[in-house]
């Protein structure tokens, strides 16, 4: 018991964290074009998805949305699924995706894909009605092409 207060050190420290350096992103922050996502089938395709997208919402705002209350929700969707198409494209395009590493990338944009699938049911909609117009068409031209002799059904 004699040598117990040369044993215990009366100096008071502060914990350290496990490691000096403050969190960062993986790599340095550096902007490097992709060029070959531009080239790629994806990167062709999310082109063609925003200038579509773009015609599609440019479209739906030039109509009266006095009688028709749902358009302001199909021109939410339309804007808000272009606005997002465009950030991955961006982000793809500069390869921001491989510095994010705590992000699940492939699910993030397959679930973007999906909602433009189930928003691109309604142009499929309208390609069938496009479709059954243009068949009625060539069927009226068969008949002769000229109007009905009578309007009212016998």
């Amino acid at each position: 018991m004699a040598d117990f207060p040369s044993k215990v050190s009366t100096e008071t420290s502060v914990s350290q964290p496990h490691s000096s350096q403050p969190a960062r992103m993986a790599g340095p922050i550096t902007v490097q074009l992709d060029v070959s996502f531009i080239k790629s089938i994806p990167g062709i395709l999310m082109v063609v998805e925003m200038l579509l997208g773009l015609i599609q919402w440019a479209l739906i705002a030039s109509v009266n949305y006095g009688w028709a209350p749902a358009f302001i929700w199909v021109m939410f969707v339309a804007v808000g699924l272009w606005i997002t198409t465009t950030i991955l494209y961006v982000m793809t395009l500069f390869s921001i995706q491989q510095r994010l590493t705590g992000l699940p990338w492939p699910i993030l944009v397959g679930r973007e894909t999906f909602a433009l699938l189930l928003k691109a049911f309604g142009a499929f909609v309208t390609l069938a009605y496009g479709a059954s117009t243009f068949f009625s068409f060539l069927s009226w031209r068969e008949d002769g092409g000229s109007p009905p002799t009578t309007t009212v059904p016998t």
